[in-house]
């Protein structure tokens, strides 16, 4: 309860935030006044203000990004040659960029609730080959992560909805920034026709943590009409690489958590913000292929690109991630796992 209430907490925090943003009383009201091509380092007073800085930066760029795709989308509607679809086209392009500009302001809302969770601290994570291990000791010389075992043929299959997941640890390993990764293959199916294909890469340092370090995540979609109706590659959205453009590693699961931690699991701005926080260490779930009692890992898995969208996440020992629970009640089970 007392988790639950700090988070309730935060989130006024951040809704009023964004309302005196609204009112023009924030000391982004401030940076914006100087122009939206003006560089707001170190400016008197906001210093040490690194993170809502950041979150200030994304709400521009966001906003840009905005006024970009409404005049693609205007530009799109004068090619269209009846007069009522033209019509439409254009009411169409202007929703969509009222609906843009409303989700800016709900991601900027977002970003101030994760600083209020992280701190304001740039984010800069110390990423030195020195502190990892090889992966292909993890499972023989060195102790698997107990929350997620990176050995090779390890295999874990969920279900939701009219989805399945399959994630399959690799032996393939890919060097990033000087550390090797491992890959693990995430593919989710609907109806066995693959909706999403994604090569994750993670490493663990010497304590048992394990690194976020980049993902190319390929996004098929059906239409109907084709022929032959097969899968098509629409997009590689999300996909990040800690070095690429900016972005950074982040922590995807602790060794040792306990409540009240809170970490970044990525960051590529504008691209991957997922962030998690441990809630409890003493959980209970049960699913198909997995449970744990009394002592489950659950945290509580958010981003600020979906605002108010969180979900919480069951951990079992020595197995791994075994359930995720969404805000409605939604649940993905762990329905089989195979070890090595």
């Amino acid at each position: 309860m007392q988790n639950l209430i700090l988070s309730t907490t935060r989130r006024v925090a951040a809704a009023s935030l964004v309302m005196a943003l609204a009112a023009g009383f924030s000391w982004t009201a401030v940076s914006a006044s100087q122009g939206e091509d003006e560089d707001d380092d170190d400016r008197d007073g906001h210093e040490m203000a690194f993170c809502s800085r950041t979150a200030d930066a994304a709400l521009k760029a966001c906003r840009a990004e905005v006024k970009d795709d409404f005049w693609i989308a205007i530009g799109n509607c004068i090619n269209v040659s009846d007069p009522a679809d033209r019509r439409e086209c254009r009411a169409d392009a202007r929703a969509d960029r009222k609906d843009g500009k409303d989700l800016c302001v709900e991601q900027f809302g977002a970003r101030l609730e994760v600083c209020d969770l992280v701190g304001e601290e740039r984010y800069d994570p110390d990423f030195d080959p020195a502190d990892f291990v090889d992966p292909n000791a993890i499972g023989h010389t060195v102790a698997p992560n107990p929350y997620f075992p990176l050995v090779p043929g390890a295999q874990w299959v969920y279900e939701g909805g009219d989805e399945t997941i399959t994630v399959t640890v690799t032996d393939k390993t890919k060097l990033i920034e000087g550390v090797t990764c491992r890959v693990v293959n995430d593919l989710v199916t609907e109806d066995d026709v693959p909706i999403e294909d994604t090569d994750d890469w993670y490493a663990q340092d010497l304590n048992g943590n394990v690194w976020y370090c980049g993902e190319i995540a390929k996004n098929f979609e059906t239409f109907e009409g084709d022929n032959p109706e097969e899968p098509e590659l629409v997009d590689i959205d999300g996909s990040w690489k800690a070095g690429r453009d900016g972005a950074k590693p982040g922590i995807l699961v602790l060794a040792a958590p306990q409540v009240g931690d809170a970490y970044r699991q990525e960051i590529a701005l504008g691209e991957a913000e997922d962030v998690a926080e441990v809630i409890d260490t003493t959980g209970t779930a049960s699913v198909p292929a997995g449970s744990c009692t009394n002592d489950c890992l659950v945290t509580r898995d958010f981003t600020a690109l979906e605002p108010g969208v969180d979900e919480n996440k069951y951990y079992a020992l020595g197995v791994g991630l075994i359930l995720e629970v969404d805000m409605e009640g939604n649940r993905v089970e762990l329905v089989e796992f195979t070890t090595p």
